[in-house]
Parts: C-alpha cells; sequence; structure tokens
C-alpha cells in the first residue's frame, strides 16, 4: 500500500486529582482517498507529543511504514499532520 498522508488526531484530559495526562485518537493514512484506512487510539496515558509517537508505534506495528521518527516521513515523501484538542472531557476521549 502506498501511503501518502498521514493524519494523527487527538484529544486530551488532564486528570486533576492525580496530576496525569491522558489521551485518545485516530490514525488516518491516506485521507480521503479511496484506499483510506483508520486505526484508533484508545484512551491511554501520556502528555505532550507522545500522541504522535504511539502513533508511530502503531503503524511500525501494522508493518505500514518503516520509519520510526517523524522526521523519516519526509524523505519518504510522507505529509505528516498532527492536532490535538486539549482540556477535553473523560467522556470525549472514551468515544475511540
Amino acid at each position: 500500500m502506498n501511503i501518502y498522508t498521514i493524519d494523527i488526531n487527538a484529544k486530551e484530559w488532564f486528570d486533576r486529582i492525580n496530576g496525569n495526562s491522558y489521551f485518545a485518537g485516530s490514525i488516518v493514512l491516506n485521507f480521503g482517498q479511496e484506499n483510506q484506512i483508520k486505526f484508533l487510539m484508545p484512551f491511554e496515558y501520556g502528555y505532550g507529543d507522545y500522541y504522535i509517537q504511539k502513533a508511530m508505534q502503531t503503524l511500525n506495528d501494522a508493518g505500514l511504514i518503516e520509519a520510526k521518527y517523524t522526521w523519516e516521513l519526509r524523505d519518504l515523501g510522507i505529509i505528516l499532520r498532527t492536532s490535538m484538542q486539549r482540556n477535553c472531557k473523560k467522556r470525549e476521549l472514551m468515544q475511540y
């Protein structure tokens, strides 16, 4: 499968009581194309850009890309788009 774009969209919830951040999201390969594929990243502990690292690991584990780091995608001609929606409610993350 040829991959042209990778879109990583995530939501983050901060547990104020315990001081931990959690995320959940989706990974879409070839957005808007006939061969579009979507993966889900369920509720998981992590903060900052960890959601991007987890997405890359998911795609590597599935055998879809050979890049371990996002900067390697540029060399492969793959466009990477990421977004993180912060300050979400926990129930919003459970939708993934």
